[in-house]
């Protein structure tokens, strides 16, 4: 496969290794008039920019990642606007129907592996090399979009969450809430961008019992 860009335009070029003289068929693509999504449906599942067929680790293909659910298609068709209260209902909804919690209710975890789980992203990579789940823990990659201490840089896609403990306490009702959005964060924020770490079982229950304590035990550095 060869691609190159020439004035705004993809080239994808399918090139015959066998013959004498490379013989080329090229399909002139003007992706400057496709919005984002319609790029992104282009390149991933008609220009072949993605190996669909892949496995992954949970099992069945990349191709099959991709599919949305009903809450996915939901949050999706409103294109980026602010959704009307009836969507955010329908959301919040549909997601408190998918937590589950521990049979002996919610605990704290270990505050430093949930330290540790939470500045990392580690799991579920999609490539050539599969990550290896039993030997490695799956991270949280909250980072990436928080602030979370203060002695690293954290993201800023979502609100800060130096002090989240010393702020908020550590009663049952805060205690419920910090597992609900972690678990299955459209509870709380009807399509927001946070990944449901615990419905698409990314993070088991101890994980997500750690990540609580990084950010709620008082001996936490989140809470210093």
């Amino acid at each position: 496969m060869s691609k190159k860009m020439i004035s705004g335009r993809m080239v994808v070029g399918l090139v015959a290794l066998s013959m004498p003289f490379a013989a080329v068929v090229a399909e002139e693509v003007d992706y400057t008039k496709m919005t984002p999504e319609e790029l992104a449906e282009y390149l991933i599942f008609e220009a072949g920019g993605f190996k669909l067929d892949q496995e992954v680790q949970e099992g069945g293909t990349a191709r099959q990642r991709m599919v949305q659910d009903e809450l996915q298609k939901t949050c999706s068709s409103i294109d980026g606007t602010r959704p009307d209260m009836e969507t955010l209902l329908k959301v919040s909804q549909q997601a408190r129907e998918t937590i589950t919690y521990p049979e002996d209710g919610i605990k704290l975890g270990d505050w430093k592996r949930g330290r540790d789980l939470a500045w990392s992203g580690y799991g579920f990579r999609v490539g050539h090399r599969m990550d290896d789940h039993e030997n490695n823990d799956v991270g949280g990659n909250c980072y990436n979009c928080h602030q979370i201490g203060t002695d690293r840089t954290g993201g800023t896609i979502g609100p800060s969450l130096v002090g989240f403990g010393r702020i908020r306490g550590t009663s049952d009702a805060i205690v419920k809430y910090t597992y609900d959005v972690i678990y299955n964060s459209h509870a709380a924020f009807p399509c927001t961008n946070m990944p449901r770490f615990g419905v698409t079982n990314y993070l088991d229950q101890q994980s997500i019992a750690d990540i609580m304590a990084y950010l709620l035990d008082p001996d936490s550095p989140v809470n210093q």
